[in-house]
């Protein structure tokens, strides 16, 4: 066997044979930079758009929901499908490292009875930029038959997931971007843009204090800055 093993591993590798009429490599790189520059001017022209028309009272009854639910035990999840499950993911990390417990929900595990992990006392954030995605619409009508609150992040207010929700914070990101404006670039710039402000005003109303923020960040370059301000502080006050 050993010898069968090396005789095969002697034998030479055949490589693909490189296409004789293919663009040289320093064309392309130079047509993507010019993409690319188009790319980050769309998205902050984008990005200036959505926060000229953003509705702050959306946000700021989204913080009372919240605050709310958790005055009478109940919990925060924040949810999504495809690429707004990694945004899902993140806005219920920075919650929590802001005062705010927060869960990431499985949309299609919800569905499969995970869904008994949400409670009446509840409150959802379901993101999704069209409103219309079908595994996320079926966990959203889930949701509110279970009895919790179900607050919207999307780019479509009137959209079915829209309909939904018992509030909504409109995320409009019509141009996306890229060669074929199909991936979800800008769309998520605008939802993480959005849900950060909305961790802001979560941390403010929960009245973070420097102290808090440094027993929970116990590593990183973030928790040791943390701690040499909490014991600046501390010698300024025995000063």
């Amino acid at each position: 066997m050993r010898e069968e093993i090396l005789d095969l591993y002697a034998e030479p590798l055949a490589l693909p044979t490189p296409r004789l009429d293919a663009e040289p490599r320093e064309a392309a790189i130079g047509d993507s930079t010019i993409e690319v520059e188009n790319f980050f001017d769309l998205a902050l022209t984008e990005l200036a758009a959505l926060r000229g028309g953003l509705n702050i009272a959306a946000i700021s009854r989204t913080v009372e929901i919240i605050r709310t639910a958790l005055g009478r035990g109940g919990r925060v999840h924040v949810t999504g499908v495809g690429k707004p499950e990694h945004v899902a993911r993140y806005a219920a990390s920075v919650f929590c490292s802001v005062g705010t417990p927060a869960t990431f929900l499985h949309a299609t595990e919800t569905l499969h009875g995970s869904l008994g992990q949400v409670h009446p006392r509840d409150v959802v954030i379901a993101i999704s930029n069209s409103g219309s995605t079908d595994e996320l619409l079926s966990t959203a009508t889930a949701i509110r038959e279970q009895g919790a609150q179900l607050i919207a992040i999307t780019g479509n207010k009137d959209s079915s997931l829209g309909q939904l929700a018992d509030l909504v914070i409109h995320v409009p990101i019509p141009n996306e971007g890229g060669g074929l404006g199909l991936a979800p670039r800008i769309s998520v710039l605008g939802e993480v843009f959005v849900l950060a402000g909305l961790s802001v005003a979560l941390e403010l109303a929960h009245g973070l204090t420097v102290e808090e923020y440094s027993r929970w960040h116990r590593a990183g370059a973030i928790g040791e800055a943390a701690r040499r301000l909490v014991e600046t502080r501390t010698s300024g006050r025995r000063a």
